[in-house]
């Protein structure tokens, strides 16, 4: 399942990049918890939540079931 998060994080990575920020993957745990760090721009902005959530996370469930939820680490 990481190489099918990875594969999706590549498709919302130009539009991370175009605002300066990018998105790292982390771990993806056997009961679908996903966790990224969030840099560049991404790091400090205050709507990183808003772009973990409405963003990367609903990508990766909608393209990938088993995934449950998407969190960031620092």
């Amino acid at each position: 399942m990481k190489d099918r998060v990875e594969e999706i994080l590549n498709q919302v990575r130009p539009a991370l990049q175009a605002d300066g920020g990018d998105v790292e993957l982390v771990d993806v745990s056997e009961d679908g918890i996903v966790s990224v760090k969030l840099t560049g721009a991404c790091g400090s902005c205050p709507m990183s939540t808003m772009t973990l959530k409405m963003g990367i996370e609903k990508t990766l469930m909608e393209n990938i079931p088993e995934v449950k939820e998407v969190v960031q680490v620092h």
